[in-house]
């Protein structure tokens, strides 16, 4: 055998050899192929009514949704099994791609339908977070869905109900524009036999109202001044936020002039000086006051009222001693009985009456001690000189007759003389 020929025999001998390698390599790969395709054909053959199976959304429809879920055909999921709570159309729902894990609650492979449930997982999973969190009393976050006669409606992952009264720490009229709105809520009540959970955001508010409480009640002084915002308006007054917590303004204490209703001055949402005049937390109270954190009537009127000046006032009250009468709002000063009129008069209610314009003079203004004196009498016209009576003014001018005492006395005693003469 010659070289050549042995090189190519060589040659043939590693090709095949090589092959060798080859197929035995192949051979476990294949098996192993065999064996998965198998196992997902066991799989398949399994697959039965109660059986949890995760897939992906590959089709949204109106009323409808198809999932793969590895089977031999997509699994239906109807609209009434996407959500605990009503959904309308299935893309409120679900989107294509996302991930769902589903209860098969039908299957005929005669006919190729597959009906999932993804409602029924998650009631299930629901169920146990919802009984840990009512344990532990921990805060769920969710989004309302609907809003309904008597409360709202919420989706947990199964159908949680809001009561109206359960909604705020303040009594809301109407729930319209709660739909959308994300709640933090506490488990209020639980009975998964009835399928029913009850749920609270006010035990929320009410808490963090009773934190905050302490906090701001800690934090406050009688005479301090705060800026808060007005709250809630009611017929005695107005209750004004002043960090978290309401205190109220009586209506008394909203302005230095007389307030019929507190809507006169405030509006919900509007801004508001305030001054604390009382703070009692056993009670949970606070009162304020708008017009002790205003410049007092006095202050105002120091430089606009001189004495000496005539204004028009308004009579507010008539006493015995004389009259008061407001001079500025806020500002009221005393007409004494003396400077009512220029006439003797018995009693103020004989000239004036309550409501009354009248115009005063200024005698004395002291702001700093509230103290004003007034005069009506020093506004009017002196009165006309009276006439000198007739016989008066007679005697005078008469030469016999003498309004000396002295001469009158000399004058009578001589008549009697002279007619005591005659009688001898």
């Amino acid at each position: 055998m010659t070289e050549e020929m042995k090189v190519e025999a060589n040659e043939l001998a590693d090709d095949t050899a090589a092959e060798g390698t080859e197929k035995q390599t192949e051979q476990p790969e294949n098996e192993a192929a065999g064996a998965g395709l198998a196992e997902q054909f066991d799989q398949i053959k399994s697959l039965k009514k109660g059986d949890i199976v995760s897939g992906k959304i590959v089709k949204v429809e109106d009323n409808q949704a198809l999932v793969d879920i590895g089977y031999k055909y997509d699994g239906v999921l109807p609209v009434r099994e996407m959500s605990s709570v009503h959904v309308e159309h299935a893309a409120e729902a679900v989107s294509v791609g996302q991930a769902v894990t589903c209860k098969v609650i039908s299957i005929n492979d005669e006919k190729e339908v597959l009906t999932l449930s993804k409602r029924a997982v998650d009631a299930e999973k629901a169920w146990q977070d919802v009984q840990a969190k009512f344990a532990s009393g921990e805060i769920i976050e969710a989004t309302v869905a609907e809003v309904v006669k008597g409360g709202l409606v919420v989706d947990i992952g199964l159908r949680g109900f809001i009561p109206a009264s359960l909604v705020e720490r303040h009594f809301v009229e109407d729930f319209s524009d709660y739909k959308g709105r994300k709640l933090r809520l506490k488990v209020k009540e639980i009975d998964r036999e009835k399928n029913k959970v009850i749920l609270s955001q006010k035990d929320v508010l009410d808490e963090e109202y009773e934190m905050k409480k302490q906090q701001i009640f800690a934090s406050l002084q009688v005479g301090q001044e705060l800026t808060g915002v007005v709250q809630r308006i009611t017929p005695f007054g107005v209750f004004v936020d002043i960090g978290g917590i309401d205190g109220l303004v009586h209506i008394s204490e909203m302005a230095w002039h007389h307030v019929e209703h507190p809507s006169e001055v405030v509006q919900v949402g509007q801004e508001v000086q305030v001054k604390v005049l009382k703070l009692d937390p056993q009670n949970d109270r606070i009162s304020l006051s708008m017009k002790a954190a205003m410049p007092g009537p006095w202050e105002l009127a120091r430089d606009q009222i001189k004495a000496g000046e005539i204004v028009t006032g308004t009579v507010k009250r008539l006493v015995s001693f004389g009259a008061f009468v407001e001079i500025a709002p806020g500002v009221e000063g005393l007409v004494h009985i003396s400077q009512i009129s220029r006439k003797h008069i018995g009693t103020p209610h004989e000239v004036l009456q309550e409501g009354q314009q009248v115009k005063v003079k200024i005698l004395e203004f002291l702001p700093a001690e509230k103290r004003a004196s007034l005069s009506i009498k020093e506004t009017e016209e002196p009165l006309a000189e009276q006439p000198k009576r007739k016989e008066h003014h007679e005697a005078v001018n008469n030469e016999n007759v003498s309004l000396n005492n002295q001469g009158m006395t000399t004058t009578l005693g001589e008549r009697l003389g002279d007619k005591l003469n005659k009688l001898k």
